[in-house]
């Protein structure tokens, strides 16, 4: 165990935003004994909040892959950015296919969303600028994020219906287990791609990555890890995916695992 990547929401992030202290402890140890710790979420940067009130300064990989961050300096290291034109020919194929659909987008700097997209009254909570149509608002500025929501389908159903039909174009996944909330990307580049370039920087083999995660746009990251844990509270598709199986989120699952390694590498 050289190195922990582990997701946010739903494997050590609750709905109140926060890491228990049992998960922090554990993360902590990890740290002491020499052993590298790196965050990948779907998040953007804007919304690490529950890393910096840790006081956590070192590497967190952003919006599925897209984005490396230095979280200590608040700085982009590395991205992958999708361009206007493929954003836009994506959603024409959505919206012919799924008629009601809204979109977003978030770029390294703003959140732009179309109306209808965001709930009543939370387009601020969101931190969003004023709704308008993506052919308006996007300035030229890349997209680490390209977003799609419907309303009357499940997640798992809007993901099948819409990534066949634009993977030339755009990644698709899904993090949201009740929202049908589509994350697209740049073709190619998802957690593990991003995950296991990090890793050889690092000098630190696929063998020795401990990696955990809950939900679809974990599923490359859980397989490529040499120590792959969903959550025993994911999704269906993670829990295929992955090697091993972490207690549920709700039992400090992670911690778990990760408090019982530790103590079997002072036993060794």
């Amino acid at each position: 165990m050289r190195l922990v990547a582990s997701d946010m929401d739903g494997t050590i992030v609750g709905h109140d935003g926060r890491i228990s202290e049992r998960t922090v402890r554990a993360f902590e140890a990890c740290l002491d004994a020499g052993i590298e710790v790196v965050f990948v979420t779907g998040r953007p940067p804007r919304w690490l909040q529950p890393l910096r009130d840790l006081g956590f300064k070192g590497t967190v990989i952003c919006s599925n892959g897209a984005l490396t961050y230095d979280l200590g300096r608040e700085e982009v290291l590395d991205s992958h950015l999708l361009d206007g034109e493929s954003i836009f020919e994506a959603q024409d194929i959505i919206r012919k296919l799924y008629p009601a659909v809204r979109f977003a987008a978030e770029t390294v700097d703003s959140f732009l969303i179309e109306p209808g997209f965001a709930d009543p009254g939370s387009v601020e909570l969101l931190g969003a600028a004023e709704p308008r149509p993506l052919r308006e608002s996007l300035d030229g500025s890349g997209v680490i994020k390209f977003l799609a929501r419907e309303r009357d389908i499940t997640p798992d159903e809007f993901l099948h219906g819409v990534g066949p039909a634009v993977e030339h174009l755009v990644a698709t996944t899904h993090s949201a287990p009740s929202v049908p909330l589509l994350e697209m990307s740049v073709p190619g580049i998802n957690k593990s791609v991003t995950l296991a370039r990090y890793a050889a920087q690092l000098g630190v083999d696929q063998g020795d990555v401990i990696a955990f995660g809950d939900m679809p746009n974990d599923i490359q990251m859980l397989g490529w890890a040499g120590h792959g844990y969903a959550m025993a509270s994911g999704h269906p598709d993670a829990l295929s995916a992955a090697n091993l199986r972490a207690p549920a989120f709700d039992d400090d699952g992670v911690a778990q695992v990760l408090e019982e390694r530790l103590a079997a590498l002072k036993s060794a």
